[in-house]
């Protein structure tokens, strides 16, 4: 613990941006739940390096850093709150869920609804009972579905790359292999149809 105490105090004294970079890097590398609220505040210090390394920390804590990031997210710090939801994606756990649904619709960040979108089609189902599981995957086929149609094509992009996951569940296959064709038809960004013809060719 006392080891880990120092880890900490060495990214709150960090004075210089590469020297917070290796801090939290070994603060990370140390794998210790008590380090989750300092990992979760190096999202807001405008230190690109030291916040990957942050979400990487973060993310192989997994499930037990859930609960912190979910009552951390920063309303007003729109480049922390990406961080958040790209860890909170990365975890996948299904807890998640609300605020990866409200930040892809609603985030006035492209980063952040990015992140979001991709993130529904990869949480942990098989976390939840069967009833909440079937529910909370036909509220994330509906976010996405929803999402392919936005007018930023790095939204619709993400859509994608989401539904895609999804569509390894044989019971959304249906409607997402539907959605796709409406795409490829319909979508005038070359890029987007070509990520639809991807996501077509390994889900068949």
């Amino acid at each position: 613990m006392t080891n880990t105490q120092e880890l900490i105090r060495a990214v709150t004294e960090a004075d210089s941006p590469a020297r917070m970079v290796a801090a939290v890097q070994k603060l990370a590398a140390a794998k210790n739940p008590v380090a989750i609220p300092t990992l979760i505040a190096v999202f807001g210090y405008n230190n690109p390096g030291a916040a990957v390394a942050a979400v990487t920390g973060l993310t192989e804590l997994g499930e037990v850093a859930v609960p912190q990031l979910l009552e951390n997210i920063d309303d007003y710090n729109y480049g922390a709150r990406a961080y958040s939801i790209r860890t909170l994606a990365a975890i996948g756990d299904p807890r998640a869920l609300d605020v990866l649904l409200t930040a892809s619709a609603t985030d006035f960040a492209p980063t952040v609804r990015r992140a979001a979108a991709k993130g529904l089609g990869f949480l942990q189902w098989h976390k939840l009972t069967q009833s909440d599981r079937i529910s909370a995957q036909i509220r994330a086929v509906d976010a996405l579905q929803a999402l392919t149609q936005d007018s930023d094509w790095s939204i619709r992009y993400a859509a994608v790359v989401g539904l895609q996951a999804l569509a390894k569940i044989p019971e959304l296959q249906s409607s997402i292999k539907t959605r796709f064709e409406e795409m490829l038809t319909n979508d005038a960004e070359k890029a987007i149809r070509a990520r639809v013809l991807v996501a077509k060719s390994v889900t068949t």
